[in-house]
């Protein structure tokens, strides 16, 4: 994940947990990626990857503050080194600053837009503001109606926070009607430090407190159920929301499209402006540094023992409330940003949200359990929408 304004924004959400890592670096927060290190690790991480796909994230802070001729020197440098390598490119945005010229070169490049929006405009501009406190949906909205203008595929990346898991139906049904096909959500799961200068407490800082838009665990498995409840009766194969589409992934045998759920670590590092690599997005802290494009390649970085350590932890670290669990091959303990909570053996790290996902798994496996069969036999998942009525009468497929 290529960050090359680091974490430098035109918002101010009052959940983000990286506005302050230019502080924790001790970088400058106004850097940006210089086009030494750009070439440097375009041509690095194409020759890491072991396929002949490659998928470049932009993410940030908000990288559209960098010109757009930076991206269009990534686009040639791509050409350059990837030889018979396919390219593809994904661009994180809040999309307040999208104009014409953006939209166009994401249309002919061909680049997927993910858009931060939360939900319904209540909902969204109760925490996701400008600089100077003034609400945001509108300028994402016309943002969003440039990029469907001009043709570019978006998705919507969006969080759930403790106003947003109170408005399941209220949130899902928004982007129906906006005619969003792609949903990702995430739980907002942040501690402030009792330790650091800085608000945001390291991973494995046992005494920091939650902060208080933080969603809890209960009502992160209410939300789920909702929302679920609503998909599975009407819009399986037609709305693809990546939880779901990740947890039925796992409850076939097959590698997920979401780390959290993963049963490894360490494939999701982050580049900063500066050419610093860090383990992983959540983990971008000095303690997780791995080395820099400038003086290192990406495959000694991510393949190096650090990392590899790094990634082995995540199934290594799991409680033995985990490792009993009926449901472990589904949540895989979740992500390891998350272990802060007390199992009920007494034993340290249980992901915060366990008692939610338990709730969640526990209401679809029957679902589950009907769309794994199908795709096991050739037929398709979204069957499970003529099959409701039976399976919320405890008619399990066989």
């Amino acid at each position: 994940m290529a960050k090359p304004v680091g974490a430098a924004c035109n918002l101010s959400c009052r959940y983000c947990y990286y506005l302050e890592k230019s502080e924790i670096s001790g970088k400058k927060a106004g850097r940006r990626m210089s086009f030494e290190v750009l070439e440097r690790f375009i041509r690095g991480y194409i020759e890491a990857q072991t396929s002949d796909y490659v998928c470049f994230t932009w993410h940030g802070g908000e990288p559209s503050l960098m010109p757009l001729d930076f991206y269009r020197e990534a686009v040639r440098l791509q050409r350059v080194y990837s030889g018979s390598k396919h390219v593809d490119n994904c661009f994180q945005t809040n999309a307040t600053l999208l104009d014409e010229e953006w939209c166009c070169f994401f249309a002919e490049n061909k680049w997927l837009v993910g858009v931060s929006i939360d939900g319904p405009e209540k909902i969204h501009d109760a925490y996701r503001k400008d600089r100077f406190g003034k609400p945001t949906f509108r300028k994402v909205m016309d943002g969003i109606a440039l990029l469907e203008k001009h043709g570019v595929e978006w998705n919507a990346m969006s969080v759930v926070t403790d106003l947003t898991a109170l408005h399941p139906v209220e949130f899902y049904s928004f982007f129906k009607e906006i005619g969003c096909r792609y949903i990702q959500f995430t739980p907002v799961v942040e501690r402030i430090s009792n330790k650091r200068q800085t608000r945001l407490a390291l991973p494995s800082e046992r005494d920091a407190f939650l902060s208080e838009w933080s969603v809890s665990s209960d009502m992160w498995g209410s939300f789920l159920c909702s929302v679920f409840d609503e998909w599975v009766e009407k819009d399986v194969g037609k709305i693809f929301v990546q939880l779901f589409e990740s947890t039925l992934a796992n409850w076939v045998g097959v590698e997920p499209g979401l780390c959290s759920m993963s049963g490894h670590c360490g494939h999701a590092g982050v580049i900063e402006a500066s050419g610093e690599v860090y383990s992983c997005d959540h983990f971008v802290f000095p303690e997780y540094k791995i080395g820099n494009v400038l003086n290192h390649t990406i495959t000694e970085m991510m393949y190096g023992g650090r990392q590899l350590e790094f990634g082995k932890a995540k199934s290594c670290g799991l409680t033995a409330q985990c490792r009993r669990c009926r449901f472990l091959f589904a949540c895989n303990g979740e992500c390891p940003k998350n272990r802060f909570s007390v199992s009920s053996d007494g034993e340290y790290g249980l992901c915060y949200l366990c008692r939610g996902y338990y709730d969640f798994f526990s209401h679809v496996a029957a679902y589950m359990d009907f769309m794994k069969a199908e795709i096991l036999s050739g037929r398709e998942a979204a069957n499970v929408m003529n099959n409701i009525d039976k399976l919320k009468k405890g008619y399990y497929y066989a």
